[in-house]
């Protein structure tokens, strides 16, 4: 087996289009420039100013009463069922959800917690699904303690949950004993598409958390809030996963200038989204999924080219996208202009027609 990632092929053509992932965003000159002048601290004892407000600002969004700064959004799942579970516990999420499908095992490996995964359409669980899926509280099953749903669902096509759907799980959760998570690492588009606060989005949710590592366009982090008692113990945890860091406000400047100036901007991507679906769907053959926020999945086979072929076809060209669960993924982000968008749709009709 090969775990460590390869090297990118150093006679490919240089990728001018990047449609693989929002985290392939580039630190704009404006954000490079507050990361240089941030003001630093030792964050690991409480000592880094620009950490320190980063983590104010973001419990203020989300509405919690505290938050603390992680590296990555996939420790902030961790970190967050760290806490909430005991061994020997259960997890309620989409079958597709992040944490069962890309966090590698984490929340056994390190938690010995079992993640029932929920069936449901676009990425998204119903709440009679949810309802239909708890137990009695016996000694012949695991204790169900979480309930976790993904804002937005990556898998599920970048699709929103609608705030009536998040209300009504919680109010379940509630009923039954168990605690809230919400997995917003993309939580942001959700507020920009529904222009719905995020405050209000995840009122309710025990914990929440936003990545900044990908529309948001810095290079690292993520930020998790909840009650000032959940982050007291959640710092137990960011120290034993080796997350606590020493200056680290030169990334959490990063994290602020985002916050201040690519959050509204995030609606072009919307945009692009939209503009690439529109153009795909005009050629015979590709299903395309509409897209709610920055994701557009299709497949190409109905064309008379495989998925596969596709991608790598696109990639002679300069333009990277991948596959992700039997179809193709898109990602619109600030890297990308509605003019690669026009390139790339220009490009697989090409392709198709050369097919």
């Amino acid at each position: 087996m090969i775990y460590t990632p390869p090297p990118r092929d150093p006679n490919a053509p240089p990728v001018r289009v990047n449609l693989l992932s929002d985290t392939q965003t580039r630190p704009t000159a404006a954000m490079r420039d507050a990361m240089a002048r941030a003001d630093v601290g030792d964050e690991q004892i409480g000592d880094d100013p620009s950490v320190n407000l980063l983590c104010q600002r973001v419990a203020d969004l989300l509405g919690k009463q505290a938050a603390v700064f992680m590296p990555s959004g996939t420790m902030c799942n961790v970190a967050a069922t760290l806490v909430h579970c005991r061994p020997g516990d259960e997890i309620l999420a989409h079958e597709t959800a992040h944490i069962i499908s890309r966090e590698g095992g984490a929340h056994a490996a390190l938690g010995g917690f079992q993640i029932m995964p929920l069936k449901g359409d676009d990425g998204q669980f119903t709440p009679d699904t949810f309802r239909a899926a708890l137990h009695p509280r016996t000694r012949y099953q695991p204790p169900q303690t979480v309930v976790s749903v993904e804002q937005t669902a990556n898998i599920g096509g970048g699709t929103i949950w609608q705030k009536a759907a998040l209300d009504e799980i919680v109010a379940i959760a509630k009923a039954n004993g168990m605690v809230t998570h919400m997995d917003g690492a993309r939580l942001l588009n959700a507020t920009v598409a529904t222009g719905i606060p995020a405050a209000e989005m995840a009122a309710g949710w025990d914990s929440a958390w936003i990545d900044f590592s990908k529309g948001l366009g810095a290079p690292i982090g993520g930020v998790l809030a909840g009650s000032a008692d959940f982050i007291d113990e959640v710092w137990r945890w960011k120290q034993r996963l080796g997350g606590a860091m020493r200056q680290a406000g030169v990334a959490a400047a990063a994290c602020i200038h985002a916050l201040d100036h690519h959050v509204d901007r995030l609606a072009e991507d919307h945009a692009n989204a939209r503009a690439l679906a529109r153009g795909l769907a005009q050629i015979d053959g590709i299903a395309v999924q509409e897209p709610e926020t920055n994701l557009v999945f299709f497949k190409p086979d109905g064309a008379g080219v495989p998925g596969n072929k596709m991608v790598g076809e696109l990639r002679k060209h300069g333009v990277l996208l991948a596959m992700m669960d039997g179809r193709i993924r898109a990602c619109t982000h600030l890297d990308v202009t509605s003019a690669m968008i026009e390139e790339t749709i220009g490009h697989v009709r090409e392709i198709v027609r050369a097919a």
